[in-house]
């Protein structure tokens, strides 16, 4: 129940978390980032940052801090970062001790607070020097539609179906990436970690 000063109102509203776009899109400009929500129309990319030709994705969640981490380590071919934000301190919290392996250390965490945002940790740069993406044209595709979207090209409510299909050749595309990572084992043949 929620008190207020005329008394007793019904059980507490939870949060959407679509509510979590605006603090964190806030936090985005302020760093020079334009940023563009649910840009496929698909829920795939919750929310992608652009600052010149860097790329960085947000995924967003109220809560389950594993299930976001992995969803952003899925979604690293398509940027330079990514970053995870959560409702509130103690949700990113637990997100911080789950993205403690050598990929996923580098993933950003965000508590949202309110309309406030406090970064627990720093994204960085998922590929450092001597490391290369698996798939570099996942990233350099994404930066040509967001191109086309800023220029107006690409009319609003046009589906961007062409960057999730698989490829030929039994290469995979973004979603259906595996994670040893978070795993700790080396994937098989079919890409999904063996044990």
């Amino acid at each position: 129940m929620v008190r207020t000063e005329r008394g007793v109102k019904g059980p507490p509203r939870h949060r959407l978390e679509v509510e979590l776009v605006a603090p964190v899109q806030r936090f985005l400009a302020a760093r020079g980032y334009r940023s563009y929500r649910d840009p496929d129309g698909r829920d795939f990319l919750d929310l992608v940052a652009r600052r010149g030709d860097e790329l960085g994705l947000v995924e967003l969640k109220l809560s389950a801090a594993g299930t976001v981490v992995a969803q952003a380590l899925r979604r690293r071919g398509w940027a330079d970062w990514v970053a995870v934000a959560l409702d509130g301190k103690r949700a990113a919290e637990r997100a911080l001790k789950i993205a403690a392996g050598p990929r996923s250390e580098r993933v950003g965490v965000l508590g949202v607070v309110g309309e406030e945002v406090t970064e627990l940790r720093p994204a960085a740069r998922m590929y450092g020097p001597g490391e290369t993406s698996p798939y570099p044209e996942l990233r350099e595709r994404l930066l040509l539609l967001l191109d086309a979207v800023d220029d107006g090209s690409l009319p609003p409510g046009v589906g961007w179906g062409a960057l999730w299909t698989p490829r030929s050749g039994g290469r995979r595309a973004g979603r259906e990436w595996t994670l040893e990572e978070l795993a700790g084992e080396a994937p098989t043949d079919e890409g999904t970690p063996r044990g």
